[in-house]
């Protein structure tokens, strides 16, 4: 389901100039003002909303309950706040900014279209245009939601990878079930550098059934070439079909996948699976979500190697006032073998994800992550005669530069380093990489 995400006040208002008329400020409103530049949009909001009987039709006062309604999810409050303010002031072009904003919240995205459309008209400077542009582009795919729809992209990639076959970064290690002495690792087992080039596609679609429930599928594809090291080319498709119900603040995804991925042109694992979703929507800067997802893995050249996957979580993401947006979120995960005499294979885990992501101007987004994930394997691993733990950080940052419609330029530096107490299986990697993508 199409979800646009909503600019904080000053981004819509930079620029668009002082807040235009008589207006009589107070100790109420000064406060409420000084709530709402420090975020504290509910605190404003239990400040002015008692008020409202007796100041209903002061402008100023209008103008900072609709804010604080905003903030705070109270779509229709704001709505009703903000109009006062247009029939005493109707060219203040923030009010109207921001009651678009409120329109669009509500689902009403034509009405938003068009007062998204007024502002742009009153000659606001060219970084606050290209901001609404962007929301009447969104305010046009939300209209379009009633009829089927369907987007993709093609990307092309290339880098330098320091562990293209993820070995361990060392000549020799010692395996305690095997000898005393190094076993040396051949070529192909440790770890193997080289430049990298990658093609991708991939294709959406969505068919509404009726104002709550949708049909979703997806397919995507990826091709990775290595310029010596084509022993670990890498190939991989997927799709998945499923439904989306959205009632209110709540929004529910159950979606069926099915992947492969090749190496060196053969096939190397599948997986099937189901995902539920639960989605809710606190207030327009805030959001929960939990998922429960299983996958049966399939190798069809190790056979021994198939598991069962479940990973459950949840995420919690936040959007501040200047626009920034983080997510947190937490998982758990395990996978049982399904022949019981490598259980030493299997394994349970919990991990955690953090990132962000910032507008630095109207064309460049910073962006950047950090992960976690602890590993305790479920039996006595005979070649090292220890049960195997992990500890896996990742860490990542990029910016994404859109230099013409639809396209866009990134850069980005992946880091990864696992810690185990088994020779063999520590390692670190690091890529960097820059994309071209063309969305459609």
């Amino acid at each position: 389901m199409f979800k646009i995400k909503f600019s904080p006040v000053m981004l819509v208002a930079a620029g668009l100039g002082a807040f235009s008329g008589v207006v009589f400020a107070d100790t109420a409103t000064d406060e409420a003002r000084s709530l709402l530049d420090s975020g504290k949009g509910k605190a404003a909001w239990e400040l002015l909303e008692p008020q409202e009987s007796a100041r209903a039709g002061e402008p100023l006062y209008d103008f900072l309950l609709g804010l604080a309604a905003l903030e705070i999810g109270q779509n229709t409050r704001a709505v009703f706040a903000l109009e006062r303010v247009l029939a005493m002031q109707p060219d203040n072009v923030r009010a109207r900014a921001e009651i678009a904003r409120a329109y669009l919240a509500l689902g009403e995205a034509e009405t938003a279209r068009q007062e998204f459309e007024t502002v742009r008209k009153q000659g606001v400077p060219a970084d606050v245009s290209l901001t609404l542009e962007r929301f009447i582009a969104g305010a046009r795919k939300i209209e379009d939601q009633g009829k089927p729809s369907i987007n993709g992209y093609v990307e092309l990639s290339g880098g330098y990878d320091t562990n293209v076959n993820v070995g361990p970064n060392r000549s020799s290690v010692v395996v305690p079930g095997i000898s005393s002495s190094p076993a040396i690792l051949s070529g192909d087992s440790k770890a193997n550098a080289d430049y990298f080039g990658n093609v991708s596609a991939g294709v959406n679609g969505r068919i509404p059934l009726s104002p709550n429930l949708a049909l979703l599928g997806g397919a995507s594809g990826a091709y990775r070439l290595h310029q010596d090291k084509d022993q670990f080319d890498l190939g991989n498709g997927d799709g998945n079909a499923g439904l989306v119900v959205s009632e209110g603040k709540h929004v529910w995804t159950v979606m069926g996948q099915a992947a492969q991925l090749n190496v060196n042109d053969r096939r190397y694992r599948k997986a099937v699976g189901l995902t539920g979703q639960w989605q809710y929507n606190l207030d327009a800067r805030n959001q929960f979500s939990s998922y429960l997802q299983y996958s049966a893995l399939h190798y069809p050249r190790q056979e021994i190697r198939d598991a069962d996957r479940w990973v459950l979580g949840g995420a919690y993401a936040h959007m501040w006032r200047d626009g920034a947006v983080g997510i947190a979120s937490l998982y758990a995960v395990t996978e049982r073998p399904e022949v019981s005499d490598v259980r030493f294979i299997g394994f349970e885990g919990l991990g955690m994800r953090l990132g962000a992501r910032a507008n630095m101007g109207p064309n460049t987004t910073l962006f950047g992550g950090v992960s976690y994930e602890h590993r305790r394997y479920d039996g006595r691993d005979p070649s090292f005669d220890t049960v195997r733990r992990d500890n896996q950080y990742g860490f990542l940052v990029g910016a994404s530069y859109a230099f013409a419609r639809d396209w866009t330029i990134t850069p980005q530096v992946n880091l990864t380093k696992n810690q185990s107490n088994t020779e063999l299986n520590t390692y670190h990697r690091e890529i960097i990489s820059l994309a071209v993508r063309r969305e459609f």
